[in-house]
């Protein structure tokens, strides 16, 4: 009969240990997939970044009375740049695409710009990245949503005190991208 209680006690305490390494090998899944995503979106940025002062010399050459436009490029590609942590990075991101956009608006009335190679491979490009930014920004919010929600459901929560997670931001749209 003690074998009976001793085996139930120690089965008892194998499934609490199996269990609790399910669950801190969870969460710690779904806090890789927050980096990984997170990651990504620094990855697109990045090269976002590198393509800018291309950008800013090709325009020049066309648009020489457009200085000031280029000079807010190249002073919101700093601050972004500058930024520390991602959601700071994409708050500074919306200056950014507002002044890029300003960009692509003035070679409307520059022809030869407009029709230049190199200025339209740039153009392409960064739309690319900007959809790259979009998918990354989605993926990042989809692992965000799992990660809150694993560390705010019982049993995982007390785990997940435990270990110091806190929740992650969410992307949002920013208003401008609201108003379109």
């Amino acid at each position: 009969m003690q074998l009976y209680i001793i085996l139930g006690i120690v089965g008892f305490l194998l499934l609490i240990f199996f269990t609790l390494v399910g669950i801190y090998n969870k969460l710690a899944k779904l806090k890789v997939m927050v980096e990984e995503a997170s990651s990504d979106i620094e990855t697109f940025l990045k090269q976002r970044y590198d393509m800018i002062p291309n950008l800013v010399e090709t325009v020049k050459g066309y648009a020489k009375h457009e200085s000031s436009t280029l000079e807010k490029v190249t002073e919101m590609r700093t601050k972004a740049m500058g930024a520390g942590s991602l959601p700071e990075k994409m708050k500074m991101e919306e200056g950014l695409s507002n002044a890029i956009s300003k960009v692509f608006a003035i070679a409307e009335n520059y022809p030869d710009l407009k029709a230049n190679t190199n200025f339209l491979e740039l153009q392409t490009t960064l739309k690319d990245l900007e959809d790259n930014i979009q998918k990354s920004r989605r993926y990042y919010n989809g692992a965000a949503r799992d990660f809150n929600t694993s560390i705010v459901v019982f049993p995982t929560n007390l785990m997940a005190q435990m270990l110091g997670y806190k929740k992650v931001e969410f992307f949002e749209a920013s208003e401008e991208e609201k108003k379109n």
